[in-house]
């Protein structure tokens, strides 16, 4: 197994992992990332970011490929493999994947998110036959077909949005009784004609033949209802990529990585920024203050 010494590891190439490595290889330290699937994280199936970055419009895939782009013009190393574990070796943090360990001086934590399954019959078996979390890639296939979004946060009422555009009706399904979203969202959804929703209701179960025909809620009154639809998309939340973690990192009861306001980690030079931290904002201006934050930090630190 091979190894290498950078200045910092980044773990993680989505927005606050890539603008993190990009800030610190600008200040002149040799900094690597590592990156277990495919760069860019839950932006790359955005075709339009909002609010948007540097004020101009831009899909997700851009965006990422510009800062891959920028941070192999300053000589940041991509490596594209799973970090399994990570640790201390003396003065230096040990990264380690099945194909190498790799030191650093300073590690920054940025491996993100995932979105979380509902978890109801039916869900599985119609993965890509109706069942999406993708409405940016999926959207175009239900022109004017109804579809259903379970969730009330800012990708919930984003991806409504998005399936408006096409759909001849989006039906919101929430739990509870009021949005959890960024007000402008809220607006534009209450704005929207196409869009209508279901308050204190669940998802229970998915049906169909080939293709997804309609699903079943329950009412806080436990009433059931079908509803007839040709799409399921759910945003219920999302769980941290914080498997290969140490236990020393302190995480809150969902799991999420806990730091503290310099947003370094129980773990003095590891650091968490974006999805995979507890408090993280959620917008992408969030991701990219906090890589910055962060990166300042360690420069002050190292140089």
């Amino acid at each position: 197994m091979s190894q290498q010494t950078y200045d910092v590891v980044v773990i993680g190439e989505g927005v606050s992992g890539l603008t993190a490595a990009n800030a610190l290889a600008k200040a002149g330290l040799i900094t690597a990332t590592l990156e277990a699937q495919l760069f860019g994280g839950l932006v790359i199936n955005v075709n339009e970011l909002e609010p948007a970055p540097e004020a101009r419009t831009v899909s997700g895939a851009e965006f990422a490929a510009e800062l891959m782009q920028a941070n192999a013009d300053l000589g940041v190393t991509s490596i594209q493999e799973a970090v399994t574990g990570l640790g201390n070796d003396g003065a230096l943090k040990r990264v380690v994947t099945d194909a190498a360990t790799y030191h650093a001086r300073q590690v920054v934590l940025a491996s993100g998110a995932r979105l979380k399954k509902l978890g109801v019959p039916g869900e599985a078996e119609f993965e890509g036959r109706g069942v999406s979390q993708c409405a940016d890639c999926d959207g175009p296939m239900y022109q004017d077909e109804d579809t259903v979004v379970v969730g009330a946060g800012d990708s919930a009422l984003q991806e409504a949005l998005v399936l408006a555009k096409f759909c001849r009706k989006v039906q919101l399904v929430h739990r509870g009784t009021s949005f959890r979203a960024h007000s402008h969202f809220v607006e534009q959804v209450k704005n929207n004609a196409k869009i209508s929703t279901i308050w204190n209701a669940s998802l229970e179960a998915i049906f169909g033949t080939r293709m997804v025909e309609k699903v079943r809620i329950k009412h806080g009154d436990g009433r059931a209802e079908e509803i007839p639809c040709a799409g399921v998309f759910a945003y219920v939340g999302l769980a941290p990529n914080s498997e290969f973690l140490p236990p020393e990192i302190a995480r809150d009861a969902a799991g999420f990585v806990t730091t503290q306001e310099t947003l370094e980690t129980a773990l003095p030079g590891i650091w968490a920024v974006g999805a995979l931290r507890g408090g993280y904002g959620g917008l992408l201006t969030d991701a990219m203050d906090e890589a910055r934050r962060t990166a300042r930090e360690i420069i002050a630190r190292l140089t």
